[in-house]
């Protein structure tokens, strides 16, 4: 891979997608082709039906939305799978970007790179109705007496001390498929996911799983935010920005997100 000139930096960041073409060319793992990863599968409602070729789902259409910033048609977008723990590890990637729902942490960024945000993730309180019926309120001094489950390789574990501050020490798993099984079996009472996760959870994972409430996200100090991933020192990093910000800039990030998102907005809010 080459590297960028400060210059076509500049002229990346001005541009419009025809610069940023300029911008990608000789920066992908194959000229004129570029290589997204998502999950293995991929869930409702980032990809829909686990076809991210199909552009619909919120990641799904923002990765397309970046493509095209950047000038790729989507017949020059190629999707491959890889799982979320591989991803995060140091080494070579078979991909050019990434996106499945990665936080964005110092940690993190010491072995991959990541995009500016593409999403600010209300966090929100994956239950069942049995708990519920117990008596618990959507209130952090009623939280703070559950049996919490977490995936122990994601940020839940930092987020739940932020938000809830748990009387006791939250069981760990190796990955969410694990916490929502506990769940199920009544091993723990209740577990952190953001928003979207959890509306799909309670209402197609989990029997009996509903949400409690939802703590927006300039309620942490250190709120979700997901990046697009990429092997460390990915010069297309900084394409990949500026598409980005065109997005944003241009409203079409918002409509994106209104478009796949929108359902997650009639969930209490946590006092």
């Amino acid at each position: 891979m080459k590297f960028l000139t400060t210059t076509a930096i500049v002229l990346t960041l001005a541009g419009g997608a025809q610069a940023q073409n300029d911008c990608a060319a000789g920066q992908t793992l194959r000229d004129g082709t570029l290589t997204i990863a998502t999950g293995n599968p991929a869930f409702f409602p980032w990809v829909i039906d686990d076809a991210p070729q199909s552009g619909e789902g919120f990641e799904a259409a923002v990765a397309y939305a970046v493509a095209q910033e950047m000038g790729f048609s989507p017949e020059q977008v190629e999707w491959v799978r890889a799982s979320f723990d591989q991803s995060i590890q140091p080494g070579a990637k078979d991909f050019d970007f990434n996106l499945q729902q990665f936080s964005i942490t110092e940690e993190r960024e010491q072995v991959v790179d990541f995009s500016d945000p593409y999403y600010t993730s209300a966090m929100a309180v994956l239950t069942t109705q049995k708990v519920v019926d117990s008596g618990i309120e959507p209130s952090v001094a009623s939280l703070k007496g559950l049996l919490w489950g977490a995936d122990a390789n994601t940020t839940a574990v930092p987020m739940l001390t932020d938000l809830i501050g748990p009387d006791k020490q939250p069981m760990l798993y190796g990955d969410n498929v694990d916490v929502t099984a506990a769940m199920q079996a009544g091993q723990i009472d209740a577990a952190l996911f953001d928003l979207p996760t959890a509306l799909y959870l309670a209402a197609v994972v989990v029997e009996g799983g509903t949400i409690l409430g939802q703590f927006p996200a300039d309620r942490s100090e250190n709120p979700d935010q997901f990046g697009l991933l990429f092997e460390d020192g990915n010069p297309l990093k900084d394409c990949v920005n500026a598409a980005l910000a065109n997005l944003k800039d241009s409203g079409k990030l918002a409509e994106i997100e209104a478009e796949w998102l929108q359902q997650a907005t009639s969930v209490p809010v946590i006092e």
